[in-house]
């Protein structure tokens, strides 16, 4: 069973904190899933599409030395994409994306390599995973990786053993 974004929404709400994205493969898709929640208002102030690592480097901050040495997909740069967003937005909480799509390979990752991760005053989680399928299955299952991600952070005790299907 998925964890839908008015869970995350609901558990941003609970813990009183406002939450960001950093989107990369995913292009907004993980905003769009928040937003599209009634009342998101009230704890999503926004998020950043850094698909280029020129504007993950320029605007999130990632270190380029870390985008050299482990290329756009990884753990750790989803890490500082959520801590990027986190800061420029002013939100407690952000989460991120980044990852292959496809059809080709990007980085010297196959298409379906993803990391999400999330960042909050408590911590931080970051996951990669393996998802098969069309470039529109990769996104589709990586915002739902992102909001079980985001939903872990904000309520660890809500998600039990959810996972992306």
């Amino acid at each position: 069973m998925a964890v839908d974004a008015s869970r995350a929404l609901a558990a941003a709400r609970k813990a009183h904190v406002r939450v960001a994205a950093a989107e990369s493969l995913t292009g907004g898709l993980v905003a769009a899933a928040l937003t599209a929640v009634p009342g998101a208002s009230d704890v999503f102030v926004g998020g950043i599409v850094s698909y280029d690592s020129g504007i993950k480097a320029g605007l999130l901050g990632v270190d380029e030395g870390l985008l050299s040495d482990q290329g756009p997909v990884s753990e750790d740069v989803a890490l500082a994409m959520a801590e990027g967003a986190r800061a420029i937005l002013g939100a407690e909480v952000a989460v991120a994306t980044t990852g292959v799509a496809g059809p080709d390979p990007h980085g010297g990752k196959v298409p379906g390599t993803v990391c999400v991760a999330a960042v909050g005053p408590e911590g931080s989680l970051a996951r990669t995973l393996a998802i098969p399928g069309s470039r529109d299955d990769v996104r589709r299952k990586t915002v739902e990786a992102a909001i079980v991600v985001l939903v872990t952070i904000l309520d660890p005790d809500a998600v039990g053993g959810t996972t992306v299907e």
